[in-house]
């Protein structure tokens, strides 16, 4: 059965759809079977991994209201142990056909049920918000894995964050965990970004992942080719960094309550 990861903070520009695209390539190619779930309906996930969003026939939006079962969402990626569940602009309609739906929040959950024994690792990249697909996701999940910027005004909203996973616990989903908190776009030549890592092992210590993300041109230019950085570029520290995160995420496989 598979451990299911979403990667989820309200705020934008943070490294989330980075993680979840580069994060899930490393799995895989360290022999873990892996399905990249892009349940954000700007879809940056499914471009960014490489697929062409208007040749898609099915995408999470019909699995989600059923339309469509699990296994006929899912497509390939170019590393054959990482599968796809491709997002597009229509499932923004999600929230509003689900509003009346008494089930709307397990809606997720119920439909990687279907599929969740084919896979080692299944990861969720979620939305900018807290919205009902985010919802969706934390009550779908086992564990939630937090992007943290290394900018200014980072650690704020995470407190907010994290009541909602508190929220998420007492009703839908009581054994979600925190994966942990990862810290991204680090400059190491500035003080801020070093500040903003001493501040958050301070309020958060044995949350904060060991692994930093740096902010590298190379991670950069990937989306935009539609590769993985550990396809685009396998020597830059970008990849070296998310492959020392999978390893990471791997070994602590009982994750951090």
């Amino acid at each position: 059965m598979a451990h299911i990861i979403c990667i989820a903070n309200q705020k934008g520009g943070v490294g989330k759809t980075t993680t979840a695209i580069n994060l899930s390539a490393a799995l895989a190619v360290s022999e873990k079977t892996t399905l990249l779930v892009d349940c954000d309906p700007q879809a940056n996930a499914t471009t960014g991994i490489g697929l062409d969003k208007t040749v898609i026939d099915k995408t999470l939006y019909h699995g989600m209201i059923g339309k469509a079962a699990a296994e006929d969402i899912i497509v390939d990626s170019d590393i054959d142990t990482l599968k796809v569940m491709p997002s597009r602009v229509e499932l923004i309609g999600f929230e509003v056909e689900m509003m009346s739906n008494s089930e709307r929040e397990v809606v997720l959950k119920n439909l990687l049920a279907e599929i969740e024994n084919l896979f080692e690792y299944i990861i969720i990249d979620c939305p900018p918000s807290m919205s009902l697909l985010t919802v969706n996701a934390m009550t779908a999940a086992h564990s939630l894995l937090i992007p943290l910027q290394c900018e200014f005004y980072a650690l704020e909203g995470l407190g907010q964050l994290l009541q909602t996973v508190k929220h998420i616990k007492l009703g839908l989903n009581p054994n979600l965990k925190i994966a942990g908190i990862l810290l991204t776009m680090f400059d190491k030549r500035t003080n801020l970004s070093h500040q903003v890592a001493e501040d958050a092992e301070k309020y958060f210590k044995h949350l904060v992942f060991k692994t930093i993300i740096p902010r590298n041109v190379r991670l950069s230019e990937a989306p935009s080719f539609g590769k993985p950085i550990l396809l685009y570029d396998a020597a830059s520290t970008g990849a070296k960094s998310y492959f020392n995160l999978a390893k990471e995420i791997i070994k602590d496989i009982k994750f951090r309550n």
